[in-house]
């Protein structure tokens, strides 16, 4: 499977690498399934929701009829008007996918268990179709191919990027849009996430910020789907990282170090074991626990408020991506207005976007952060095995914050730096392991737009981004009161 990217115009068809000439008119042909995914058509994984989730798919089919959907000349790129805007029923506004509506999946056919391409077919196919959403399926082969991939596509062709794996695909999707020239304009393009690895805590945040009940595997597909079925779009925050060798990295859910980057980074062994990777894992890394010389410093949340960005942020224009007002180089202290933890001995750090670190690992009880903040969190050496278990076994049901453990710290931050001293562990950036070295970041609020359930945006000094037309260069951002 090496070479060009295959492309499936209808998943049980055959395979063509020539992507189809006609956007507005191919996808799923008519012979594609359009029977129920299993389980019929009921609603999804959740019991306090059904009644409102019931009654969206008319909201959103009477709020899109305007939706341009005007076929275009073969060989043209695919033209549409804005997103459409709606209004919910408490009467706030929500941006909408167009209906109909045609999407690019990407597919990691050997994520989780390896069985992506299955899943697709029985779970996720069906409700497209339905959904009166037309696809082109393209399969990665090799690590860093979605990567290359969207770097090089013609954005215009479609209303979203799908990218169906763990949350390591939309992490290269991700790092490739902002590698592209036009980054600012494709990184408005819409993502939506669809679990099929192994961890998928991305979509679990999304489907617990919809209002469903924690799922997992098929059921949490399941529910995802759906969001992406009725359209709504959120906006979301984007980190952006730094590192001591000048590597610039884009996260869209985590940072690790210590515990955790260890036991993501070296269960992949165990990857057919699905969830149960991370598990066992933890309990082989509970037998030799590790404690990791560092400092760590950070900017809190309340503090941002009051204070003006380093003078130095504007030297970085040169730097493709977003200004980072808030960091100095790495080489000068940080600001003096930042909380800094004197240097000591850790079990882990964890700086996390989202509510969730993996399917069943709800790691951010306390609720969403504002837009431009993150949680923060680390566990200072000292801490037992039996108390690091029974954190971990607790986070499954977002408990762990009740066990009162001394050694466990939290705080919203909007920007930190974790600097190695002894050169032990990795981290780990969306599952992704990135070298040991020092490491600065801040939130960008409101970077970008995925499908989501979220009914209200988070509150934000900072306006969201445009769909309908090209964002302006971004000034250097300043935060003030």
């Amino acid at each position: 499977m090496h070479g060009s990217p295959v492309r499936m115009r209808n998943p049980g068809s055959a395979y063509t690498t020539k992507l189809l000439s006609d956007p507005a008119t191919a996808g799923n042909d008519a012979g594609a399934s359009t029977a129920p995914a299993p389980g019929g058509e009921g609603e999804p994984h959740s019991r306090h929701r059904d009644a409102r989730l019931g009654s969206t798919d008319k909201e959103l089919k009477a709020g899109t009829e305007a939706a341009d959907s005007a076929r275009t000349a073969p060989g043209t790129p695919w033209q549409r008007g804005p997103r459409v805007k709606v209004m919910d029923a408490a009467g706030g506004p929500r941006i909408l996918l167009p209906r109909p509506c045609r999407v690019l999946v990407l597919l990691n056919p050997r994520g989780g268990k390896g069985k992506g391409l299955q899943l697709f077919r029985s779970h996720v196919q069906p409700l497209l179709v339905q959904a009166d959403i037309s696809f082109t399926l393209m399969l990665t082969d090799r690590r860093n191919h979605a990567r290359e991939l969207v770097r090089a596509e013609d954005l215009r062709l479609w209303d979203a990027l799908v990218i169906m794996s763990g949350d390591g695909l939309m992490h290269e999707v991700v790092n490739g849009l902002m590698e592209r020239p036009d980054w600012e304009t494709a990184m408005q393009k819409p993502l939506c996430s669809l679990p099929a690895g192994s961890g998928n805590a991305l979509a679990a945040s999304l489907n617990h910020y919809a209002g469903y009940e924690q799922v997992t595997n098929e059921d949490l597909l399941t529910n995802c789907t759906r969001l992406l079925c009725r359209r709504v779009l959120s906006p979301m925050d984007l980190l952006s990282l730094q590192t001591a060798s000048g590597l610039r990295v884009f996260s869209v859910l985590s940072l690790t170090w210590g515990f955790i980057a260890d036991v993501d980074l070296e269960s992949e062994k165990f990857r057919g074991l699905g969830e149960m990777r991370f598990t066992l894992g933890t309990f082989l890394r509970l037998v030799t626990l590790r404690t990791y010389r560092g400092r760590l410093a950070y900017l809190p949340v309340e503090t941002v408020v009051s204070k003006m960005p380093p003078a130095s942020a504007p030297a970085q224009w040169a730097q493709q991506g977003p200004v980072d007002t808030h960091l100095v180089p790495l080489e000068e202290p940080v600001p003096s207005h930042w909380t800094v933890v004197p240097e000591q001995d850790f079990v882990l750090v964890l700086a996390l976007l989202h509510s969730h670190l993996g399917s069943e690992m709800f790691a951010a009880p306390m609720g969403r952060c504002t837009a431009g903040a993150m949680h923060l969190f680390y566990v200072r050496a000292g801490v037992s095995r039996a108390m690091l278990l029974r954190l971990f076994l607790a986070m499954e049901k977002g408990r762990h914050m009740e066990c009162e453990c001394p050694h466990l710290v939290y705080v919203p931050v909007v920007a930190f730096r974790l600097e190695p001293k002894d050169g032990k562990g990795v981290f780990a950036v969306d599952g992704e392991m990135l070298v040991s070295e020092a490491v600065q970041g801040q939130v960008h609020p409101n970077y970008f737009w995925m499908v989501s359930g979220c009914s209200e945006s988070l509150p934000s000094r900072e306006p969201q981004p445009s769909l309908s037309q090209k964002p302006q260069q971004r000034p250097p951002r300043e935060e003030r009161s």
